[in-house]
């Protein structure tokens, strides 16, 4: 007898969660034993005065955005379009929010 296809859709729907809590809890062991890494790494982090982290990879005025061009997005136009899905993900300086 061939299995209902919602008893396949929850089976399928467990394992994924079951999958799912277990990246949780290993996530969580893994944090402990890195702990001592991270602190140090934050440490030298502040101790040399390092900028932000390089978050994206495509366009340069999402690559550190402490540093961006705020015109480089508009560098065609005032009305054009965003080249880069990151352009999307990333809110404008809250100085120009006002």
């Amino acid at each position: 007898m061939t299995p209902r296809p919602s008893a396949v859709a929850i089976g399928v729907l467990l394992a994924g969660g079951a999958l799912l809590v277990g990246a949780v809890l290993d996530a969580q062991r893994l944090r402990g034993e890195r702990a001592p890494r991270t602190a140090a790494t934050t440490e030298l982090t502040r101790t040399l005065g390092l900028t932000d982290l390089a978050l994206f990879n495509e366009a340069r005025y999402t690559r550190h955005l402490a540093m961006a061009d705020l015109h480089a997005p508009f560098q065609d136009h005032p009305l054009a379009l965003e080249h880069f899905p990151t352009g999307s993900l990333v809110p404008p300086p809250h100085a120009h929010l006002d």
